[in-house]
C-alpha cells in the first residue's frame, strides 16, 4: 500500500521543482504531490499540516488495534481505558462514541482521508472535554417562534 492513495494526487518530475518550484509548491498545500526521479524511487511532498495529520490517524489506529486485542469489559469500556476523557460522557454516550470512532476509522482508512476519523475524535473529545467543565448541565430555553435579527 502507498502512502498516497488519495484521488487528490498530482506525480511531478523532480526538474519541475526547478523549473516550476511555485507551481508545485502550491499544489503540496493543497494535496500530496509525487515527485518521480531518474536516479531513485518517487518522493512524496505534503504540508505539515497533511503529514501531521497522517500520523495522528496512524496513531489512532494503533490505540484502536490496542483496545480490539483486549478481550476484557466491552469495547466502549476499553476505549474509556485507552481514551480517559470517555469518561465525562455517559455510559450511552461512550457506547455511541465508540461506535462513531471505529466507522469513521473505517471510513478514514478505506478513503486515505485522515480528517474523517481525526475530525470525529476530536469533536468526541471536546464533547467530553465541555461536559466536564459543566457546559452541558444548563437547562435550555428553546423559543417556540423565530425572531427575525437584523443585519450587524
Amino acid at each position: 500500500m502507498t502512502l498516497i492513495n488519495d484521488f487528490r494526487t498530482t506525480t511531478r518530475r523532480s526538474s519541475d521543482l526547478s523549473k516550476h518550484s511555485a507551481d508545485v509548491f502550491a499544489e503540496a498545500e493543497d494535496h500530496a504531490v509525487q515527485i518521480t526521479r531518474r536516479d531513485g524511487e518517487p518522493l512524496v511532498l505534503m504540508s505539515q499540516r497533511e503529514a501531521d495529520a497522517r500520523a495522528s490517524l496512524l496513531q489512532f489506529a494503533a490505540d484502536l488495534i490496542t483496545v480490539t486485542l483486549d478481550e476484557e469489559g466491552t469495547l466502549s469500556s476499553r476505549m474509556a481505558d485507552r481514551f480517559p476523557w470517555m469518561l465525562a460522557l455517559s455510559e450511552a454516550d461512550r457506547d455511541t462514541c465508540a461506535r462513531d470512532l471505529v466507522n469513521a476509522a473505517r471510513a478514514s482508512f478505506s478513503t486515505g482521508q485522515p480528517y474523517l476519523a481525526i475530525a470525529e475524535l476530536t469533536s468526541w473529545r471536546e464533547t467530553a472535554t465541555a461536559i466536564a467543565a459543566g457546559l452541558g448541565a444548563a437547562s435550555v430555553e428553546w423559543l417556540d417562534d423565530p425572531e427575525p435579527v437584523g443585519r450587524p
